[in-house]
């Protein structure tokens, strides 16, 4: 039998709207899709942010829940959830953890490998 993981996929958005340009702060919406592809039913119930920009300065962000869902999903189930963060810089990068719970108690991590975030301009 299969055990617990959950797959974490993340596309990522600058929000011009919500920035204030030219100096910041900048910011970023992220969907963030959780599959489980183990072959047990499972609940994420609290996340781990770990938040990196430009400059080097790293804010973490700890809670329960995302989005206030706390998802139980079957193997194969997704649930998806869009958020948002600030930066002091035009790019940065996130990464974390999921930390989640099989039916019958058993925890394990999901982690959430680095991703970027960047205005499109900032690139080139």
């Amino acid at each position: 039998m299969k055990g617990p993981r959950f797959t974490c996929n993340v596309k990522t958005a600058y929000l011009p709207e919500q920035s204030q340009l030219p100096d910041g702060p900048f910011a970023y919406s992220y969907t963030v899709t959780i599959t489980n592809s183990g072959g047990v039913a499972a609940q994420l119930v609290a996340r781990h942010w770990v938040i990196t920009d430009a400059a080097g300065h790293t804010e973490e962000v700890r809670g329960l829940a995302v989005v206030g869902h706390q998802p139980l999903l079957k193997p194969g189930e997704s649930f998806e959830y869009t958020s948002w963060t600030r930066l002091a810089t035009p790019q940065g990068t996130m990464q974390g953890t999921f930390f989640c719970m099989t039916e019958d108690a058993h925890p394990f991590d999901a982690p959430i490998q680095p991703f970027t975030l960047a205005r499109a301009s900032a690139l080139h």
